[in-house]
């Protein structure tokens, strides 16, 4: 039922966002992770959807539905929002987490520059978790409009309630690409 609502969800908000809005498709690989994205308006100004898929090789797997609101201050784009996931850890309960938090990207000259985010869910924001956090940081690097590399470092972390072992889904450096349509 969760994950019919977020995908309604996620249709509705795309229609509303406009058909203006450029679609990214991204992959994320680390020694024992991968996240794939999907997201539409993520580099522009104004409304942004996108959806992740992380799998950690040992610890379970998180689905997320992300709203945000870019805002270009000079050349700087910040990205508050807010996530709603799915969360099947190796050691816990399945369930739902709602996380806040934020993005950053600062361009360095026209083809490198610096980005991070992060984003947190208190245990009042999860099903069957004491908190759900995670953070990436690294260099980006953009040859051409429609493709993006980067080099960075992520940490996803699942607190499970209880006596469960947490779940560190990723802890480490990581490459990734994206192409933009």
């Amino acid at each position: 039922m969760f994950k019919k609502v977020v995908v309604g969800s996620g249709l509705a908000l795309m229609l509303a966002a406009g058909s203006a809005q450029a679609i990214e498709g991204s992959v994320d690989v680390g020694e024992h992770y991968t996240n794939l994205n999907v997201g539409l308006g993520t580099t522009t100004p104004g409304l942004s959807l996108s959806g992740n898929w992380m799998r950690s090789d040992h610890d379970g797997d998180v689905s997320g539905l992300r709203l945000g609101y870019n805002v270009a201050i000079g050349s700087v784009f910040l990205s508050p929002g807010i996530k709603a996931m799915w969360i099947d850890p190796k050691d816990g309960k399945d369930g739902f987490a709602a996380a806040v938090g934020a993005g950053v990207s600062i361009p360095v000259t026209n083809m490198l520059g610096l980005y991070g985010e992060y984003y947190y869910s208190p245990e009042a924001f999860t099903d069957h978790l004491d908190s759900y956090q995670e953070a990436s940081g690294g260099i980006s690097f953009t040859p051409i409009s429609l493709l993006n590399v980067r080099v960075g470092y992520k940490y996803a972390e699942l607190n499970n309630k209880g006596s469960r072992k947490d779940n560190v889904l990723a802890d480490g450096p990581y490459i990734g690409a994206s192409l933009r349509f």
